[in-house]
């Protein structure tokens, strides 16, 4: 009698570690970006936002009692990249979810293969408009990719309405990169400007790399631009402020969001001074929350100057985690059905660094971003700063999403 016992004992010693083990196992989440080359300076804050929001949520405990577990990769800004990383996500690591994606292009690339697999991604820097509708037709019911920036339907509007409204230029040129992101958003900003009555005097391409960019800003110039609106990153950016100066010819640049990055800043240094662009976030510490993660941000990864390099990517990717971790509590599952199904309907705010998030997607609605939550940004003293003094002020308000009505 002893003897069977004994081995019963076991068996269920054994069967109990393995049920626990398995309770134990962390939860794999996929991260994608560019942590090397020319827009790396986004991929890397991006990151290292992630990674701070997942050390703190484990620090607390985890998810449902489970440890958060990165499985990062470099897509180098490159689409075939992407592709292969996500293949390798789903195949490979068996994440629960993505998060990432930078560049318009590689998310365009690599995300149908989460919608096929029921995999959420949460979209945390590309703006690309069609980025959260690629999916929106009747063979796909149910999206699961979602978004926590500003598409350039929301940023190419201001964009215009700084150039044109609020500063009174007449005759405006648009330089874009050849990239899905350039060129989607120069789409967006000559429908902006349509809708002001306006035409761009000139419309100006230019490719990743590129270094001189006197032809196009020539052919501005000649036009008659008083303004110059941009879609591009912030090496090339940089490169046609410099070109200006070269020229003597001296302008303001108003563009995307992308005009924040240090890359520009530094690599543009006095030249770059005074460019605008919208912000979901400045690195102002203006609210607790964000004063916080500032400070933790700083002292964690202690970038040069004591500034982000890339603060919208960053605070961006440091919410989508807490997005994430919501989701998953609510559904008390790592399901990906049942994830997309919370997301859609989270049931308590989430408080982020960028805004407390409250029923900040629906079913039809992937985007968490609206147009009252971005403001504009202007370089000066080699950081990104508050435009307008009331924005600085009203900056420190919790700020949520508009309702869908108000939205439209």
């Amino acid at each position: 009698m002893t003897f069977p016992l004994q081995k019963l004992a076991g068996i269920l010693a054994l069967s109990l570690t393995a049920s626990f083990a398995q309770a134990a196992d962390p939860i794999k989440i996929g991260v994608s970006g560019p942590f090397t080359g020319g827009s790396s300076s986004m991929g890397v804050s991006m990151r290292d936002g992630v990674r701070l929001a997942t050390t703190e949520i484990n620090k607390a405990g985890g998810v449902m009692g489970r440890q958060l577990q990165l499985v990062e990769r470099d897509d180098e800004a490159k689409n075939e990249r992407g592709v292969q990383i996500a293949q390798e996500m789903i195949n490979k690591e068996q994440v629960v979810a993505m998060l990432g994606y930078i560049n318009t292009g590689v998310a365009l690339a690599s995300q149908r293969f989460f919608q096929d697999a029921k995999i959420p991604v949460i979209n945390n820097v590309a703006t690309g408009s069609v980025i959260t509708h690629q999916f929106k037709k009747p063979e796909h019911p149910d999206n699961y990719v979602f978004r926590n920036a500003a598409h350039d339907t929301i940023q190419a509007p201001m964009i215009v309405e700084e150039a044109v409204t609020k500063r009174g230029f007449k005759k405006v040129a648009i330089l874009a990169d050849s990239t899905n992101y350039g060129q989607l958003g120069r789409e967006d900003l000559e429908k902006a400007l349509t809708a002001k009555g306006m035409k761009p005097v000139a419309v100006e391409k230019f490719n990743i790399k590129d270094v001189d960019m006197t032809a196009q800003l020539l052919k501005a110039k000649s036009a008659g631009a008083e303004a110059v609106l941009t879609y591009g990153i912030g090496p090339e950016l940089a490169q046609i402020a410099n070109g200006m100066t070269k020229l003597g010819w001296k302008v303001p640049l108003i563009g995307s969001w992308t005009l924040s990055m240090a890359n520009y800043i530094d690599n543009s240094g006095t030249n770059g001074e005074g460019a605008r662009m919208p912000q979901t976030f400045i690195q102002e510490p203006n609210t607790p929350k964000r004063k916080a993660f500032i400070d933790n941000y700083l002292k964690t990864f202690k970038p040069k100057n004591n500034r982000i390099d890339s603060p919208v990517s960053a605070a961006q990717g440091y919410d989508s985690v807490y997005l994430l971790a919501a989701a998953i509590n609510q559904a008390k599952s790592t399901d990906g059905v049942k994830l997309r199904e919370a997301l859609e309907n989270l049931q308590t705010p989430v408080e982020g660094v960028v805004m407390t998030y409250e029923k900040p997607f629906s079913h039809d609605d992937h985007d968490a971003i609206t147009a009252n939550l971005t403001v504009i940004g202007e370089v000066k003293g080699g950081r990104v700063v508050y435009a307008y003094e009331s924005d600085m002020k009203s900056g420190a308000t919790a700020r949520k999403k508009e309702s869908a009505a108000l939205a439209k």
